[in-house]
């Protein structure tokens, strides 16, 4: 299949699965397209399989902002028409599955017809979705759309209650590669971050205010007066200077790691014990598997899909969003004991298994054979 995939090209989870799995589909023999603003951070490799074409929005003074979605909108018409794209995979209701069906509109007036997939992630539903404003238009994308995935049965639940729904939605839920997280690196050197009688906690987000990034500091000062222990932070964003200054005022300051931004996820991941998520929500806790797969137990909040991937008292524990002391409390009691450590580390890699891509990728396929056959028969 020649298979056009749109995302948005960040760090965050919705690109990060969107461009792995365009991967893994190339190796799969099919065609792949990313059309998008910039090139997706974890599209390293193009070739003759992987192709990506940049969407650039024209500056004009009587837009007060940019129409992106008008520009993607024409340039997936044009990359349809010049590389026979045959199916559209958006990822996030809006802006892409509304540009993408008026783009299928453009189309069809020349007599092409190409289906929409579209794949849900989380804040286009619970967060930007749910706005009144946008309300009317995310409902008409996801009901316009010729297929229609959720990456978390929660997910699906809040699409079903917030919006009038007439498509089926299917839950598809995020993936790993679990090869890239075999721990097997030659620098994975710990001695390098901390001193053998320290844990090491670690916590990946954008630092927005909905990961509770302060809960993070907060758990881990209460970790650090109890055990020997450092704090690895990998991220960038609004909360940043804030909890520089929590760590500050906490004294805490030398103890905490920022990294910034990385493409070495799984390297720093390597060296974790601990796995801290908060979130005030989550569509499904990309963060949290990835941790999983490096074998980190996972402590993180009970919210939105995050229970679908840690597994309560097996891989890690969940507590009530904004519950530090439990979080705390639940901290303690894997790393104070070291076989108790190992056997939560081991647990979490093998709950992990359950999401690896070779397991999930063809679940996509089969989606793109059955839309692309029973628009066939329309």
């Amino acid at each position: 299949m020649i298979i056009g995939i749109v995302c948005y090209p960040t760090f965050g989870g919705s690109g990060v699965v969107a461009t792995e799995l365009g991967l893994e589909l190339s190796k799969r023999g099919h065609e792949i397209h990313f059309i998008t603003y910039n090139q997706p951070v974890r599209l390293e490799l193009l070739s003759n399989n992987v192709h990506y074409h940049e969407v650039t929005v024209p500056e004009y003074p009587l837009f007060h902002y940019q129409p992106y979605e008008l520009a993607l909108s024409s340039k997936l018409v044009d990359m349809v028409k010049l590389h026979k794209i045959e199916i559209l995979h958006v990822h996030y209701a809006i802006p892409h599955a509304y540009a993408a069906y008026m783009a299928k509109k453009m189309l069809q007036e020349e007599g092409i017809f190409v289906p929409i997939v579209t794949t849900l992630h989380g804040t286009d539903i619970t967060l930007v979705g749910s706005h009144p404003f946008y309300k009317p238009a995310v409902a008409f994308s996801i009901n316009k759309s010729d297929a229609v995935t959720a990456v978390s049965q929660s997910l699906k639940d809040d699409t079903l209650r917030l919006f009038d729904i007439k498509n089926e939605i299917s839950v598809v839920p995020n993936f790993i590669d679990l090869d890239k997280y075999s721990n097997n690196f030659k620098d994975c050197q710990r001695a390098m971050m901390a001193k053998d009688e320290e844990r090491i906690i670690t916590h990946i987000s954008n630092l927005r205010p909905v990961k509770r990034v302060k809960d993070v500091i907060s758990v881990f000062y209460n970790i650090q007066k109890e055990i020997p222990a450092k704090l690895m932070l990998v991220g960038e964003g609004p909360e940043r200077e804030k909890i520089e200054l929590q760590c500050l005022k906490l004294g805490i300051l030398d103890k905490v790691i920022f990294f910034g931004k990385s493409n070495e996820i799984d390297k720093i991941l390597c060296f974790s014990d601990l796995f801290l998520l908060p979130s005030e929500t989550e569509s499904f806790g990309l963060a949290a598997l990835e941790a999983m797969a490096s074998s980190v137990a996972v402590i993180s909040s009970n919210t939105g899909g995050i229970p679908e991937v840690n597994i309560h008292g097996v891989s890690g524990f969940l507590s009530n969003v904004g519950d530090v002391d439990d979080m705390t409390k639940n901290a303690l009691y894997i790393l104070k004991d070291k076989k108790r450590l190992e056997t939560f580390k081991a647990n979490a890699r093998k709950e992990a298994l359950k999401f690896d891509l070779h397991k999930i990728v063809p679940q996509y396929e089969a989606i793109y054979i059955d839309t692309l056959s029973k628009c066939l028969v329309l």
